[in-house]
């Protein structure tokens, strides 16, 4: 499809991405232009190149995906464009753009592309925002090992955000580099700016917050495990009486004094339960034992 868009009648050049042999009759080709014609017959990756043409006017072409299956990697929409001031063609990009009758210049109309498509990232941003605010309640109110497997699959999303407003950010940092006249003061270029910076700065303190989260499960953890390895300790120092004397009398050397003894019985048992609290009653007096035998409160972290 051609079009011809806006009082200055700008060309917006539409292709699939089964007609890329289409696109050499639509540029003006110079010695780039190969290469990513390339890049655009794999349809695999980001991309972008910022250059001037022989007669001088200036020009950015590339591959930006912009939408990614979380679950699987080669799950994910792309699109390729060429820019000049003057004419925008894209490849691979299904989506109706009737505000493009507003634009003056194709720059302004990939602009407003480029804002189109934040406007949807912020969107499903906010859906991520809400699967966060109950993952962080959950912490605190189910803290188990399940928790931390949700955390790392939201630490993985926002990853996986972050690598897709990237390229976006950088397409808006190659148009301002190149400084095509009378864009980068336009409101377009200024509200497509204002959208991805919002769009980091979110991302930014959503990562924070994760961060936040892992510190805290990994501090639980430690926590944990400490408080596992000094019950068994305790409790294996509190039982060596039993385990003693149980050893001792349980050997089977012919002569032994303690059974012939009327009341050997009586006092092993006696002996082993003033032995074990005598030893109970020295870790206490030293410290040893804490609050182990004290119950967690209800929606503690370290329940």
């Amino acid at each position: 499809m051609e079009k011809c868009i806006g009082a200055n009648g700008w060309k917006w050049v539409q292709l699939h991405k089964n007609e890329v042999d289409r696109v050499k009759q639509a540029i003006v080709q110079d010695k780039s232009t190969n290469a990513w014609l390339d890049q655009v017959r794999k349809n695999k990756t980001n991309c972008l190149r910022v250059n001037f043409l022989e007669n001088g006017e200036k020009v950015v072409k590339g591959s930006l995906i912009y939408k990614q299956n979380f679950a699987k990697e080669r799950d994910y929409e792309l699109f390729h464009f060429y820019l000049t001031i003057d004419q925008l063609v894209t490849i691979n990009l299904e989506r109706p753009l009737w505000q493009f009758e507003r634009t003056e210049n194709a720059v302004d109309g990939f602009l407003m592309l480029l804002g189109e498509l934040m406007n949807e990232m912020l969107m499903e941003i906010d859906q991520f925002e809400e699967a966060l605010k109950t993952l962080i309640w959950s912490v605190r109110k189910r803290n188990e090992t399940g928790i931390l497997e949700l955390v790392y699959t939201r630490r993985h999303e926002l990853l996986v955000w972050k690598n897709l407003l990237i390229p976006i950010n950088e397409v808006k940092m190659a148009i301002d580099e190149i400084n095509f006249q009378g864009i980068n003061e336009g409101e377009i270029f200024v509200c497509t700016c204002k959208r991805i910076e919002r769009a980091m700065a979110l991302l930014n303190e959503y990562e924070h917050e994760l961060d936040s989260i892992i510190n805290l499960e990994e501090v639980i953890s430690s926590h944990r495990g400490n408080e596992i390895m000094k019950t068994l300790t305790v409790i294996t120092t509190i039982f060596t009486p039993v385990m003693a004397f149980g050893a001792l009398w349980g050997m089977n050397f012919r002569h032994m004094p303690e059974l012939e003894w009327r009341f050997g019985y009586i006092f092993s048992i006696i002996l082993i339960i003033i032995s074990t609290l005598l030893l109970y009653g020295y870790l206490k007096i030293k410290g040893w034992t804490g609050d182990l035998l004290k119950g967690k409160k209800k929606g503690s972290f370290f329940e």
